[in-house]
């Protein structure tokens, strides 16, 4: 099957905090690309749901490290109930439909160094 999605996914947990009018979510990824993310959430969200986002990426600088703040929009285009019943029994699949090309730079730039160790 050929791969549909334009930017590369990545298996990697990084915080993220989902907010609605009615709702704010901590919670962390699943895996990311420079278009979405899958993650674990503690109550159903409807497909379409539109989301304000807030994600941190950790870099690398010098001998430590910095995190930058990505801000963005993004709507829920898939839903499931997980097998585990936890803390966070759903599943969301997010698209950043309002994300400014800085911040989908810096999804990149984190993204692309674990595509070159999976090759």
């Amino acid at each position: 099957m050929e791969e549909r999605r334009k930017f590369p996914r990545i298996d990697k947990v990084l915080p993220l905090k989902l907010s609605e009018s009615e709702f704010d979510i901590l919670t962390e990824t699943k895996n990311i690309s420079a278009s979405g993310a899958y993650c674990a959430v503690n109550k159903p969200l409807e497909i379409m749901t539109k989301l304000s986002i807030v994600l941190l990426i950790p870099f690398k600088k010098n001998n430590g490290k910095v995190i930058k703040k990505v801000n963005c929009g993004g709507v829920v285009v898939r839903n499931e109930s997980a097998q585990d019943n936890g803390k966070y029994p759903y599943r969301v699949g997010i698209y950043f439909n309002d994300i400014n090309d800085h911040d989908r730079k810096l999804l990149r730039s984190y993204i692309k160094p674990f595509l070159r160790k999976n090759n």
